[in-house]
């Protein structure tokens, strides 16, 4: 199953929300951090440089990421990757994946990082199929839930 990649729409705002909040509370809880990205994604992602994808099949949008731009100059944040319960499996998240990777190297971005827990086997295996590689993890992290830190260097 191929899905269209788009960008950002304010249209598709409440998908972004509503599949992320969704696969949060499925397998961890919505920090506070969350909420707020969530809830204000021009605020915290688009306006400060950032990039949000949406997956399209049929006319209907199916999952959603992001890149969230970090505090150092062309560091960016693979984030809030969610894909509509009905449609996991098909490796729409993995289409995803390969989407920023190459909009990324596009871009010129010399890396990726995202942050991830362990306990998500699946995604921790494909993102090490894709090459991101584990990195120390700060004692202060954002979020709550990780316990990994990863990086893709092109």
């Amino acid at each position: 199953m191929i899905v269209n990649i788009i960008n950002y729409h304010k249209d598709y705002k409440q998908y972004f929300y509503d599949f992320n909040k969704e696969w949060l509370q499925t397998y961890f809880y919505v920090e506070p951090f969350d909420e707020e990205v969530l809830s204000k994604p021009e605020t915290y992602i688009i306006n400060k440089g950032g990039y949000i994808f949406f997956a399209k099949l049929n006319d209907q949008i199916v999952g959603t990421v992001a890149l969230m731009p970090l505090e150092k100059p062309n560091e960016f944040e693979l984030t809030k990757m969610a894909v509509h319960t009905e449609y996991r499996g098909r490796h729409i998240g993995q289409q995803l994946l390969e989407h920023c990777i190459e909009f990324a190297k596009n871009k010129g971005l010399p890396k990726l990082l995202l942050y991830s827990s362990t306990k998500l086997k699946n995604a921790i295996y494909i993102y090490r199929k894709y090459g991101f590689v584990e990195l120390p993890l700060e004692t202060n992290c954002k979020y709550k839930r990780s316990d990994i830190k990863m990086e893709l260097v092109f």
